[in-house]
Formats: C-alpha cells, structure tokens, sequence
C-alpha cells in the first residue's frame, strides 16, 4: 500500500513539472485530478484496510493455533484423520488398477499369440476376438447349459481343420489358483456351440461329398504365454506360446485353400448378420 501510495505522488510530481504548454497543462490537470483521487481514496481508507489485513492474519492465527491445541491434545486420531482422505484415494486407484491388471495381461496375451499365428503361411486364416450372440440360446443337454453367447479369442481355419484357440497369460500362482475357472471347462463348452455353427446339416459351409455331408473337425488349444501346467488334459491339447506354431503346422492338410476361404468367409458373414 505504501508503495502504490508513493508511486501515485511521483506521478503527480511528474505532471507537475511538465507544462510546456496549454494542452500539456489542460491534460495534466486532469490527470492529475485523478491521480489526486486515487490518493485521497487510499489516505481515507488507510486504517480500515490495515484492519481488515490485520483482522484475516488474526483469525488464521487463532484458527492454526487450534488446530494445533487439537493435534497436541489428540495426535493419533489427527494423524488418521489428516491421511485419511489421501488413503481413500490410494486405496481408489489400487482397486481400479486391480480390476484392469487382467484384462491388460490378458489383451498382451492374446496379442502376443495374433502376432505368432500371422507368421503362419497365406492358407492359414486367423479370426481374433470372434463374438457372438444367440437369438436364442443354444442348450448343451449333457451339462444341461443355455449357452446365449460365445467369445473365442481366435479361430484359425487351417488346411488341416478348425482350431479353437484360448489364450491365458496367467502366472503359477493363477494357474494354480481354485477360484478361478477352468479355462478346458471354459473351451469345451465353445467348442461345443461351434461345432454346432460348423458342421449343421443345413448350415455346412463346404459342399456334400457323394460319399455324404463333410466334417470340419475343430482341435482345442489353450496357449499359455509363459508356462504350462503339467498335467495333459481331455480333448484339450495345452501348449506355450512357443510350441503353438509347430503344433498346428504338424497335421496333414484335408482343405483346399478354396475351401478354408469358404469357412472363413461363412464365420464371419454369421458374425456380420447375426442370425444363427
């Protein structure tokens, strides 16, 4: 305040000083009027904002001087109190990360195994990420199951056939894990809702052989990016992701390219309609 106050009196002096002539003088006098005004305006109101200053830096003192008082009196519950909020929001941002952590592991995964099988020849055909909806449910009698939708990560039309491929980028501990589930429970019951898409009698995307109505056999694999479980496993062939390659490329070709285009092509036409 001082120091506005004494910058306002040397522009006053300035004005003073400079009057060469007539108009000089017309404008300096009202301008200096005004700066007149500003002083005169700070003079009078001087105390009262010394006060009011003097007021704030009172009741913030009164009121850390509290807080203090407070803390002595009761430090535990101030020290939970003061972490509290900022312990809410750790434990906000754990959970979220939590709930996303196997997601992202499981997108790697199966971006790991696309990026494996593209390496394959031209006459093997990759679908990744197929999802589909039932208009109406598809009823597995032997496990009694309404299945309403399916979502395979990929399907790899081969000359040798189908393979329904799972990707799970699990550690041992979740490998090992009884809360989980089954991930051969989990293909078998897709493998049972595609073979029905593939090999219906009026649905057979390949033509009749004279002999009868053709099968397009679907092979089970679950790739596990960084181990494997020891165990072998019922219509379910368990590979790493470096074994997954040689795996499928071992079976003797029964498809033309022709017709593993027809396959694929009728896979993702039932996709883009939806009408199974």
């Amino acid at each position: 305040m001082h120091s506005e106050l004494e910058h306002l009196k040397q522009q006053q002096d300035a004005l003073r000083s400079n009057q060469s002539n007539f108009f000089d003088k017309i404008n300096n006098y009202l301008k200096g009027n005004s700066i007149q005004s500003k002083i005169r305006n700070i003079e009078n109101n001087f105390d009262s904002k010394i006060a009011n200053s003097l007021r704030r830096h009172t009741d913030l003192f009164i009121a850390k001087r509290r807080r203090l008082d407070y803390i002595d009196n009761n430090f535990e519950k101030a020290v939970q109190e003061s972490t509290y909020t900022q312990l809410r929001e750790i434990d906000r941002r754990k959970s979220i990360v939590d709930e996303l952590t196997p997601s992202i592991y499981g997108a790697i995964g199966e971006q790991r195994v696309s990026k494996e099988l593209e390496l394959l020849p031209d006459d093997y055909i990759l679908i990744n990420d197929f999802s589909y909806t039932f208009n109406r449910p598809v009823y597995n009698k032997p496990e009694n199951d309404y299945i309403k939708s399916v979502q395979i990560d990929h399907i790899l039309i081969a000359p040798s056939g189908v393979f329904l491929i799972e990707t799970k980028n699990w550690s041992e501990q979740s490998m090992n894990s009884l809360s989980l589930r089954s991930p051969v429970d989990q293909i078998l019951r897709t493998n049972f809702v595609l073979y029905r898409m593939l090999n219906g009698k009026q649905i057979n995307p390949l033509k009749s052989h004279h002999w009868g109505e053709r099968k397009i056999p679907i092979k089970n694999l679950i790739v596990m990016i960084n181990q494997k479980p020891r165990e072998e496993f019922q219509h379910v062939k368990v590979l790493t992701l470096n074994e997954v390659r040689n795996y499928v490329e071992y079976f003797k070709p029964i498809f033309s390219i022709k017709e593993t285009q027809q396959i694929a092509n009728y896979l993702l036409r039932l996709v883009g309609s939806n009408s199974y």
